[in-house]
């Protein structure tokens, strides 16, 4: 099986790469289509020439990559995409042979932890325009997308990523729950940017607390992102 999990950044994605991964019987691939992204898109990101050194930059040669062999010839293939990376000129149709899952996160939540890394992000930056627009184009195609909110899975790891595993048709593994601290041979390149904090964890953080205050500056973004935000929130299971 090949579980394609639809994210936008600062979502807990990478935690839920780390729990997949610790299950034993799923390789992983951290966001695959990111070297592609930048090159098409010129954007400057940190660490952008040591990623586009890191992957294939040919967004077909990454989508024919993901129908390829699994790593490692295990039975599940757990694929961690960023929705912002999905611009004109990547490949869709790929998606058909994959089950789809989309990750949500408040986007005051995304915003706060996202301006602490790369200041100004915009609504494209975060991915929830793009992450709506792909649930669509999966429902379209007669199959039934599975969305998951994080926060309830901070909330209450064991039931939320048990009742996940049996909405994509896998069997759930207690084994999700940890993952030793340090990363993961599979991180990208980027990871010593962004992952300090998943890379010192050995298990879900916990609850979340109160929703960050969102700068003014950046209002419009918040403003522009709850409706995606609102319209999959509607249908998490």
């Amino acid at each position: 099986m090949r579980i394609a999990m639809w994210s936008g950044p600062r979502n807990l994605s990478t935690a839920m790469m780390y729990a997949f991964g610790n299950r034993g019987d799923c390789a992983v691939v951290d966001e695959p289509f990111y070297a592609a992204y930048l090159a098409m898109t010129g954007l400057g990101h940190p660490m952008r020439s040591e990623i586009l050194d890191s992957q294939p930059q040919d967004p077909e040669t990454v989508a024919e990559a993901l129908l390829g062999p699994v790593p490692g010839a295990k039975p599940h293939y757990y694929q961690k995409h960023m929705t912002q990376h999905m611009i004109p000129g990547v490949p869709r149709d790929w998606m058909r042979e994959a089950v789809n899952v989309f990750l949500i996160r408040h986007p005051a939540r995304v915003i706060a932890s996202y301006a602490a890394k790369r200041e100004n992000p915009t609504l494209e930056d975060i991915g929830f325009r793009q992450q709506a627009e792909l649930f669509e184009l999966v429902r379209g195609w007669g199959q039934t997308p599975v969305v998951v909110d994080s926060h309830d899975i901070r909330a209450n790891p064991a039931a939320k990523l048990e009742q996940l595993c049996e909405a994509i048709g896998i069997p759930y593994s207690p084994k999700m729950l940890s993952w030793p601290k340090g990363g993961h041979k599979d991180d990208g390149v980027w990871a010593e940017h962004w992952y300090g904090a998943v890379w010192n964890s050995t298990g879900f953080a916990g609850a979340e607390g109160p929703l960050p205050q969102v700068p003014d500056a950046l209002q419009p973004v918040l403003q522009a992102a709850m409706p995606y935000y609102k319209q999959m929130k509607a249908v998490k299971i």
